[in-house]
């Protein structure tokens, strides 16, 4: 956990809440701006202060069933942690967030947006 900042516990097990953006980058996405949206963002985010970590990546394919489930491929996703609601909202209150937002929704092609309150084992099911 990053120094100074504290997560809830419930149940003596520490909680965070996520940010989660499944998304495709338009197919015009060329590689300069592939790399200036990735530095962008990272210096927004890097500036507010309620983000725990984050983290970025491709879909990995692996064969089993469930790939052939999806009805829609996200070839992309980025997870954003906080400690707490508390800090979720104040990055959602953020005057970064706004330009944040704009970045990421000019560059997709479809994205899903979710947040969820994580535990850190199957004691935070209902």
């Amino acid at each position: 956990m990053a120094e100074g900042r504290s997560s809830v516990r419930v149940r003596g097990r520490a909680r965070v809440i996520v940010h989660i953006i499944l998304f495709r980058p338009r197919a015009s996405l060329g590689d300069a701006e592939r790399a200036a949206l990735a530095t962008s963002i990272t210096a927004d985010l890097k500036g507010i202060a309620s983000v725990r970590r984050v983290r970025v990546g491709k879909r990995v394919r692996t064969g089993r069933p469930y790939d052939q489930l999806m009805t829609e491929d996200y070839s992309h996703a980025a997870v954003i942690e906080f400690d707490d609601r508390a800090a979720f909202d104040a990055y959602l209150a953020h005057p970064a967030h706004p330009g944040l937002a704009a970045r990421f929704f000019d560059v997709f092609a479809a994205a899903l947006f979710y947040d969820y309150e994580l535990g850190e084992d199957a004691s935070a099911l209902p």
